[in-house]
């Protein structure tokens, strides 16, 4: 057994997670997130602002205390879009190696796909309380009832190929793959922070700002199909805070809980409402809302808006949400690198057979 420490550094968050790794199976010490929004303005600036790398520090230096705390052996961190799209990412670099001692792995976003998808296959192919998505009647499905929660809801693994949805602040990963690993993977440059800043500048924001959005997640979408058949799947699985906040809203949970939301079954239709809710309302309205953490009330939009487009675009009756992701897959690729060092980053994942991030 290894005790292993993943720490992933997005676009908007930056998350621990302390495990003692078996084989394949995570036993969780800590999982914990804080929102750093360490990508505002990149997609204008083209650099990583002061006060971002500020933000970053304080949470790392945190995150540190805990791991040293924890008695974790192997330490990786990975940073996805932002800082992919940062000319100045070295600064970065430097502050992480001072506060963690290990340099961080800025990871393409073909890799960032293949560890997101590393992370979420396990709990969908074969442990109990997982959603056949490809074999229930959409139509059987309250728009108001709790997602994942309906009566007669199949249990048992997902159908498969499963398309993966990661849906970041920077980026999209999407991965077609089944239990036998990944088939195809793209990563592509429409995220929830990304977007925001570029169109929503309105509280609520405008039909045309949406429809901005719409039309940048179409020429995504349009790249992304060139190396992943987004219509072949049995199963569409979303993963990150888009994803997992539009299922609580969708269930209409009274808080934010992970054990409700893991594995549960969003209707598209039930997609489409939500997104719609939240383009009417304004930042006061959405900050209101039960299960909204602070650091997503004004960039939720926009994530809702890749999620809606997205299964419009795929044709599925449904989402499957999973809170297992790209954290899970560093830990577990973590440990399982051989003559991995007892400090610092581990072994990148495996290349991906794909097109190139965009």
């Amino acid at each position: 057994m290894s005790r292993v420490a993943a720490i992933d550094c997005g676009t908007n968050s930056i998350r621990l997670l302390v495990a003692d790794v078996e084989g394949s199976t995570l036993h969780e010490l800590t999982r914990q997130m804080e929102i750093v929004r360490l990508g505002a303005g990149v997609d204008r600036t083209g650099e990583l602002a002061p006060e971002a790398l500020a933000r970053t520090f304080t949470a790392l230096r945190d995150y540190a205390e805990q791991i040293e705390r924890l008695g974790a052996s192997r330490v990786r961190m990975v940073a996805t879009s932002a800082t992919r799209d940062a000319r100045n990412r070295h600064e970065l670099v430097a502050g992480v190696r001072a506060i963690l001692g290990v340099d961080p792995e800025v990871i393409s976003g073909n890799e960032e796909a293949a560890l997101s998808f590393g992370g979420a296959i396990g709990d969908l192919v074969g442990r109990a309380g997982s959603f056949d998505a490809g074999s229930f009647d959409a139509g059987s499905f309250d728009a108001g009832s709790s997602a994942g929660s309906v009566e007669g809801a199949p249990t048992g693994p997902v159908a498969t190929p499963i398309l993966l949805a990661d849906i970041g602040g920077g980026s999209t990963e999407l991965v077609l793959g089944d239990v036998s690993g990944v088939r195809a993977a793209r990563s592509v440059n429409v995220g929830c922070v990304r977007l925001a800043e570029r169109h929503l500048h309105d509280d609520p924001p405008t039909g045309a700002q949406a429809a901005a959005i719409v039309a940048d997640v179409h020429a995504a979408l349009d790249l992304a199909a060139r190396t992943v058949p987004l219509t072949e799947a049995a199963t569409l699985v979303g993963v990150a805070g888009t994803v997992t906040t539009v299922a609580a809203l969708a269930a209409d949970l009274p808080e934010y809980d992970p054990t409700r939301i893991h594995l549960s079954v969003t209707t598209a239709e039930q997609v489409a409402q939500v997104t719609d809710r939240l383009l009417r309302m304004t930042h006061d309205q959405r900050a209101a809302l039960p299960v909204m953490h602070p650091g997503r009330v004004d960039v939720i939009a926009a994530g809702a808006l890749v999620l809606r487009t997205l299964v419009e675009r795929t044709g599925a009756a449904a989402v499957v949400a999973s809170e297992r992701d790209i954290l899970d897959g560093i830990a577990l690729a973590l440990a399982a690198a051989p003559g991995a060092p007892a400090t610092g980053p581990g072994r990148a994942a495996p290349p991906v057979t794909a097109g190139p991030s965009v």
